[in-house]
């Protein structure tokens, strides 16, 4: 009978781990398209313009909202990921030197001369 009973407890804390790992699942999902909304942010700085603002959409579907902006001797680079109903936001800042040693092309003018 104790063995029937283990096996009922186990069995139902396995049941109630199953919604809560797809949501786990659904939000790493999320948290990925973000980080590739960072990833091309960070590849396709702007030379000109004090900010930039774009979707990253494939397949029809919205995967990022990305919004990258000129700061004092930086950048701030916002990104959302998305899947399904879940989102995600990401929000970094890194200074122009930093971006150069990590190999990012920072264009030169007018970026870090305010």
């Amino acid at each position: 009978m104790k063995l029937f009973q283990i096996i009922f407890i186990f069995a139902l804390t396995q049941i109630s781990l199953l919604p809560q790992s797809k949501t786990d699942a659904d939000i790493d999902l999320a948290y990925q398209n973000a980080k590739k909304g960072i990833y091309w942010a960070l590849s396709n700085i702007p030379g000109k313009k004090a900010s930039l603002d774009n979707d990253l959409i494939g397949e029809d579907k919205l995967y990022a909202s990305v919004k990258i902006s000129k700061e004092v001797q930086g950048v701030k680079v916002s990104s959302i990921g998305y899947h399904q109903t879940n989102q995600v936001e990401i929000t970094i800042y890194r200074s122009y030197e930093s971006l150069k040693a990590e190999g990012y092309n920072v264009p030169s003018s007018g970026w870090g001369e305010d």
